[in-house]
């Protein structure tokens, strides 16, 4: 059983919640991952540094965070993934992206690191960039 709650606590910023589910759900399945509680949370870049400094003591602005609530060989994935819509926003115009298509990649960033992907070195950020682009095509082209 997957369940997947959607949460914009931006304040300003609006998303399609459709959009980030599809996001989820295209990793979970791809990833095999059939039992799942995933909560999809968006903030301002305010509230990222404040989380990014409690939790991971760096005093910087970041665009996604994942929390897993889950031991990693559990049967049932659980986490928080948290998307930094100013940040999101930004990175967009920088990349030339419409913004929900850079949203979309964050929340699949962020599931892929709940599900224990890795990004610390140049050799495994490229890889895990060409999965998230493999999962992005799939939620762009089946909505």
């Amino acid at each position: 059983m997957k369940t997947i709650a959607i949460y914009n606590i931006h304040g300003r910023r609006r998303v399609r919640h459709r959009d980030a589910s599809d996001a989820v759900r295209a990793v979970l399945a791809g990833e095999g991952c059939r039992n799942a509680e995933v909560s999809v949370v968006f903030v301002n870049s305010r509230r990222m540094i404040r989380m990014n400094t409690d939790f991971l003591n760096h005093r910087y602005d970041t665009d996604v965070l994942s929390f897993p609530l889950s031991e990693p060989d559990s049967s049932k994935l659980e986490g928080d993934v948290y998307v930094n819509l100013d940040r999101a926003h930004r990175q967009a115009k920088e990349y030339g992206e419409p913004p929900r298509r850079e949203i979309a990649r964050l929340v699949i960033h962020g599931v892929l690191h709940l599900l224990g992907h890795d990004d610390r070195t140049e050799a495994l950020r490229k890889r895990m960039s060409g999965v998230e682009d493999r999962y992005l095509q799939k939620v762009f082209t089946s909505s």
